[in-house]
C-alpha cells in the first residue's frame, strides 16, 4: 500500500482494427484547457464521478469535517470548460481518501471504505450513499464480519449489483441496491484484493492481475459473473505488479482498460505492459513508456477514437507525469496538463465526459480538460431504436431502448484507489430554436454490461422540468459517444 502524503492539494475483431489503424494518418495528441470557472473557494478535487443527468460530482481533497462535494453542471451550450460549480450537501459520516465507488443503476451514489479517514490510515469499513434527487447522504452498513474495506475495489456487473471487495482478504460482497444488503460472492481467489482493480470484459465477467501472489508473479485471475467464482486468466507474460516472490515490493498496480478492438491495455507498476485479448483469452507483451516511467496507482481513461489516454510518472510514486495515447500499436506521448512537472500519476484522476472529453483533477485547484483529437467510428454508437416522438417536460419514466448504451467500455479506470466507470446511456436534448443543450436523468438501465452489440437495450429517462419547449433532437451517449440524432416535440 502506498504511504500517505500529505498533497499540496458488439465486438470488432484484431484483424479489422489493424486495417483501420493502417488507413489512418498520422498521430495528432490533443489538447489541454483549464475549467474557464474557479472550484467553490478555490477546492482542491479529489473523486470525480459522472451521474446520469449529465453533472459531475466532485470531491474536495481537503481532510474535514464535514467533506464537503460539489457539482459541475455544463453550459447550455453542453461545455464543461464553461461549466458552472455548485456546492452538494457535505459528508458528515466520514471524511475518506481512496476508496470504492460506483454510480448505482437508480442514479444514487456509494462510496465505501477508505484508506484514510479525517487524514488517518484506518483502512475504514465505512460507506455512504448519495442521493441526487435529494441531496443526502445515508449512513452504510458493511458487509458481514468484515473488519476492513480500505482503498478496495469495486465494479457494477451486467445485472446491476455492484461486487465490493476487501482490500485485505480474499473476501467479496454483492450488494442489492434495493434492500441495501449484502451477500458473500468470490470463492478461489488466489490471493488478497490489495492494490488489485477489475475490468468489466464483454461476456460480463471480469478481469484482473495479482499484485500479491507471490508463488506466480504474472498471474491473472477471471471473476465468473454467473458462478461468483475466481479461476485463472492466465499468465501476464511480463511482470506488471510490483511484487516480489518474497512478499516485498509495493504490492501496486496500473489501470486496465477495455478497448473497441477488444483488446485490454494492462499498464504496470513495473515498466512493463500488456495487452489481454478478450475473444482469445491471451495475454502479449505491449510496449514500455520508456524513461523507467510506470502506472503504479495511476489514471488512464478510453478516448472516443479507441485510444486510451495514460498518465505516468517514473519510480514508483516519482513525480514528473509523462502522457501518452496508447493507439493499439504504438504509445504515442502527448502533452501533459500544467501541473505535470510536480505531479506524480496517483495523484491523477480520469473521467469520460458525455462531450468525449476527459476531465482531469489532480487535488488541487487547477481542474483541466483534455480534448482528443480523434474520433469515433460509427459503428461503435450507440442506436436508438425507440422514444417517443412527442415529450413532455417534467414527465419522468420515459422509455429509451436501441443497441449500445453502455457503450464498449467502463470508460476510465485507475485501481483499487478510485473507480468512476461511465457505462450508462445517457439522454441529451438540444432545442432547434435555440440550440440549447439539456441532459435527461437517465436511469435503471435494462443493461450494466459493455460492448452489448446488437442486442436490444433500455432505460428509463426524467424530461427536465426546465426544458426549453419546441422541436429539439436527442441523442444517446454512452463513453462520449453519441448516437445519430432523431427528432422530438417537448411541450
Amino acid at each position: 500500500m502506498k504511504a500517505f502524503r500529505t498533497l499540496a492539494v458488439g465486438l470488432f475483431t484484431l484483424m479489422a482494427w489493424s486495417a483501420l489503424a493502417s488507413s489512418q494518418e498520422a498521430f495528432t495528441a490533443g489538447t489541454w484547457t483549464k475549467l474557464t470557472n474557479a472550484t467553490p473557494n478555490g477546492a482542491g478535487i479529489n473523486q470525480i464521478l459522472l451521474l446520469q443527468d449529465g453533472t459531475v460530482m466532485a470531491q474536495d481533497a481537503k481532510f474535514a469535517t464535514p467533506n464537503n462535494w460539489y457539482k459541475l453542471t455544463p453550459d447550455n451550450s453542453g461545455s464543461y470548460i464553461n461549466g458552472k460549480w455548485t456546492t452538494r450537501a457535505a459528508l458528515t459520516i466520514y471524511d475518506p481518501l481512496y476508496f470504492a465507488s460506483a454510480v448505482l443503476p437508480d442514479g444514487r451514489v456509494l462510496i465505501e471504505g477508505g484508506e484514510y479517514d479525517k487524514g488517518n490510515p484506518v483502512w475504514t469499513t465505512k460507506g455512504a450513499i448519495f442521493n441526487p434527487r435529494t441531496n443526502s447522504w445515508l449512513s452504510m452498513t458493511p458487509p458481514s464480519g468484515w473488519t476492513t474495506i480500505g482503498d478496495a475495489q469495486s465494479v457494477i456487473l451486467p445485472n446491476g449489483t455492484l461486487m465490493l471487495a476487501n482490500c485485505c482478504t480474499t473476501q467479496e460482497a454483492l450488494l442489492s441496491a434495493s434492500t441495501l444488503t449484502w451477500t458473500t460472492t468470490g470463492t478461489g481467489k488466489a490471493d488478497i484484493n490489495d492494490e488489485e482493480g477489475w475490468t468489466l470484459l464483454p461476456d460480463g465477467n471480469v478481469l484482473t492481475v495479482d499484485a500479491n501472489n507471490t508463488s506466480d508473479l504474472t498471474n491473472s485471475e477471471i471473476y465468473n459473473t454467473a458462478t461468483g467464482t475466481w479461476s485463472t486468466g492466465g499468465s501476464t507474460i511480463v511482470k506488471l505488479d510490483d511484487t516480489t516472490s518474497t512478499g516485498g515490493g509495493s504490492h501496486e498496480l496500473g489501470p486496465g482498460v477495455l478497448r473497441p478492438d477488444g483488446t485490454v491495455f494492462y499498464a504496470g507498476a513495473t515498466t512493463n505492459n500488456a495487452t489481454y485479448n478478450t475473444a482469445t483469452g491471451v495475454w502479449a507483451a505491449a510496449p514500455s513508456f520508456g524513461s523507467g516511467l510506470d502506472m503504479a496507482d495511476a489514471p488512464a481513461a478510453l478516448l472516443p477514437d479507441g485510444n486510451v489516454l495514460l498518465d505516468t510518472s517514473p519510480g514508483i510514486f516519482g513525480t514528473g507525469c509523462k502522457f501518452f495515447e496508447w493507439d493499439g500499436t504504438a504509445l504515442n506521448s502527448v502533452p501533459g496538463p500544467p501541473n505535470a512537472s510536480i505531479d506524480s500519476s496517483y495523484y491523477g484522476h480520469m473521467l469520460v465526459l458525455p462531450t468525449g472529453q476527459i476531465l482531469f483533477t489532480d487535488f488541487s485547484s487547477d481542474v483541466e480538460i483534455y480534448t482528443p483529437s480523434g474520433s469515433a467510428q460509427s459503428a461503435w454508437a450507440p442506436t436508438i431504436k425507440h422514444v417517443s416522438a412527442t415529450l413532455t417536460h417534467g414527465i419522468r419514466n420515459n422509455i429509451i431502448a436501441g443497441t449500445q448504451f453502455n457503450g464498449l467500455s467502463q470508460g476510465a479506470a485507475y485501481g483499487d484507489d478510485t473507480q468512476n466507470a461511465t457505462n450508462f446511456p445517457l439522454v441529451r436534448i438540444t432545442n432547434n430554436a435555440t440550440g440549447h443543450v439539456f441532459y435527461a436523468n437517465t436511469h435503471n438501465p435494462s443493461t450494466m454490461g459493455v460492448a452489448t452489440g446488437s442486442t436490444l437495450v433500455s432505460a428509463k429517462f426524467d424530461v427536465p422540468s426546465t426544458i426549453e419547449t419546441g422541436a429539439s433532437s436527442l441523442v444517446v451517449v454512452a463513453n462520449g459517444i453519441p448516437s445519430a440524432a432523431v427528432a422530438v416535440t417537448i411541450n
